[in-house]
């Protein structure tokens, strides 16, 4: 039997999905508490009961300053910010790659366009983000845009360009015009490859919201892991972190379920 024909069972993969993260947890926790046990002051490695109070603080106590429930007013904020950054890069990326990879006179000078927009770091841009869009919230959402629209637009070019060239020769014998092959025929290929891509690009949103958040904002998830970091507040930071982890992967979960239901034959075409 060679190893690279052993399939675990659904019990076995689920064991090895969880053993992981089961081993990351047991090695920060016994971590943690020998540092607790040698200086039980330690910020650097709270126990459970230190992050426990801290994320019960900001979650179910309301702020002394503002009346708000800090973890929860935090989460409004950076998914309104992300949710408007993808929905704005979804629409642009979606007509970008249709124009590049569908027709020849607009891909000839959108192509290379995309490529060398693609290949700017966006966070080195953001100085000049908040000089032009000032330090509101359309900075912040325009940085996301930004940051991943060429690289969906770039992901749709390529996947436009993949269809079959019968298919659209079929088309245009059966009197299709230009927006009757972009509506019917290519536009139902690329919505799936769009969600798809989203999925992809949704680790570089995050970071480039934490990054904005961090530098010009007044509430927000980066803003608040930020705001504590001047007083090692790690019992505040590692909750975040592992809430903002648990948003993304939620946001992807979501995704994949509105691809696997909203294109059941995606999949199988793919296969």
């Amino acid at each position: 039997m060679r190893l690279i024909n052993c399939h675990p069972d659904r019990p076995s993969r689920l064991l090895l999905m969880i053993l992981p993260f089961a081993l990351v947890l047991c090695a920060y926790f016994l971590g943690s508490a020998q540092r607790l046990a040698d200086n039980p002051n330690d910020k650097l490695l709270p126990g459970a009961a230190q992050m426990g109070a801290a994320v019960q603080r900001l979650a179910l106590v309301e702020d002394k300053r503002s009346g708000n429930y800090l973890l929860w007013q935090d989460t409004a904020s950076s998914l309104r910010r992300l949710g408007a950054g993808l929905a704005i890069s979804a629409g642009l990326g979606l007509c970008l790659g249709i124009a590049a990879g569908t027709v020849p006179l607009l891909g000839a000078p959108l192509s290379p366009l995309l490529v060398v927009l693609s290949m700017i770091p966006p966070l080195a841009i953001l100085p000049i983000l908040f000089i032009v869009f000032g330090l509101g919230e359309l900075s912040k959402v325009m940085l996301i845009v930004i940051g991943i629209t060429p690289v969906l637009a770039r992901d749709l070019e390529q996947r436009a360009r993949e269809i079959p060239a019968e298919l659209l020769i079929k088309a245009q014998t059966l009197g299709a015009s230009t927006w009757t092959l972009i509506l019917r025929v290519i536009l139902p290929q690329l919505l799936p490859r769009l969600l798809i891509a989203l999925r992809l690009v949704l680790g570089s949103a995050w970071l480039f919201l934490i990054a904005a958040e961090a530098i010009a904002s007044e509430d927000g998830l980066g803003y608040r892991i930020f705001l504590v970091r001047r007083y090692l507040a790690m019992d505040v930071i590692l909750p975040y972190v592992v809430w903002i982890t648990l948003l993304a992967w939620l946001t992807d979960w979501l995704l994949k379920t509105l691809t696997r239901r909203a294109f059941p034959w995606y999949e199988g075409a793919r296969t």
